[in-house]
């Protein structure tokens, strides 16, 4: 078996070569920058188990409580027996374990509820636009003054909705003086926190290194977004109803086939492809972001208790070009 040797060339005499002069090795080759981490994010949050997976996984959450119950019981019995003092310790720590498990699974059960309340909210407002009625219109301004009673920050928009409402007759008129006394102020507020998970995203899956912590990073950003965004116009989404809007956010973004490049996106996907000539990272970051963002403005319409009508629906393109600015301009915006 002959070993292969290192091929040597031979320069004429008298000929330089500087590796300095060499043209740069061609780059037309490599794909463009596609969102990785973001494009696996979603993935993992529209997965969705089988009928069999999760009654399996409910038939051993319910065996570990209940063994886990029985366990703590039988524990604070016997430690009656053997010590009273301690066994009530015991059992008041119990109590307060259950107390605190009862207190999170009823905020889990309100927050679903807020946010069946705005899919009819939503539901209703996009009825009374198909079959245009002034009654209609006026129930949809009384179960959105009814929703928003609670909030403080609101007091002022539902005076002045209350105010001009008799002085629209036409019901379209109506829908629409509401939707822009009670939520421009909410969707401002929304598109901030959309700019800044998409500058997160974008600066974080540029510098982590990691190929699996730069997808749980952009995915747990996304989460804290859209409970955000819930938070924002009244959802009060709590951790599992976290869950369930970003499946139906998801769900919404393949409905409309929006998870591909579309026109609202081809600005940040040619600025990703710019970068990625410097670097590879900062160009992934840049689509990150923009996907980012889409699931966000995604986010806001599912959120929404009014659909986008008389208020414009913020573009991917906007929302990247305030992003990226924020992360050099350091001065307050109004």
């Amino acid at each position: 078996m002959t070993k292969s040797k290192p091929l040597l060339i031979d320069l004429p005499d008298g000929a330089e070569f500087d590796p300095g002069t060499a043209p740069p090795p061609p780059d037309d080759d490599l794909p463009p920058p596609e969102g990785r981490a973001m494009q696996m994010a979603l993935r993992a949050g529209r997965a969705r188990l089988s009928l069999w997976a999760r009654l399996g996984l409910s038939a051993l959450a319910g065996f570990i409580t209940l063994a886990a119950s029985v366990a703590a019981w039988d524990f604070v019995t016997a430690l009656v027996a053997r010590n009273t003092a301690l066994g009530y310790l015991a059992l008041a720590l119990l109590v307060v374990i259950t107390g605190a498990a009862l207190v999170l699974a009823w905020r889990e059960w309100a927050g679903f509820r807020r946010l069946r309340q705005i899919d009819a909210l939503r539901r209703h407002a996009a009825e009374a636009r198909d079959q245009p009625s002034r009654a209609g219109a006026e129930n949809v301004v009384l179960a959105l003054n009814s929703f928003y009673s609670t909030r403080t920050d609101m007091a002022w928009p539902r005076a002045r909705l209350t105010e001009m409402a008799p002085d629209q007759l036409d019901p379209d008129g109506l829908l629409a003086l509401t939707e822009t006394t009670l939520l421009a102020a909410l969707d401002a507020r929304a598109r901030r926190e959309v700019e800044a998970a998409a500058r997160q995203v974008a600066l974080l899956t540029a510098l982590i290194p990691l190929a699996l912590i730069d997808v749980l990073a952009a995915l747990v950003t996304n989460l804290r977004m859209i409970r955000r965004i819930a938070e924002i116009y009244g959802g009060r989404a709590g951790t599992l109803g976290s869950l369930r809007l970003l499946r139906g956010v998801i769900t919404h973004l393949l409905a409309t086939g929006a998870v591909a490049v579309g026109e609202d996106m081809i600005g940040s996907v040619a600025s990703g492809s710019v970068l990625s000539k410097f670097s590879r990272r900062f160009g992934e970051g840049v689509v990150n972001g923009a996907l980012t963002a889409r699931l966000g403005i995604a986010a806001m319409e599912i959120c929404r208790p009014l659909p986008f009508q008389a208020l414009p629906r913020p573009r991917t393109s906007h929302v990247m070009s305030r992003a990226l600015s924020g992360v050099f301009d350091k001065t307050d915006r109004p």
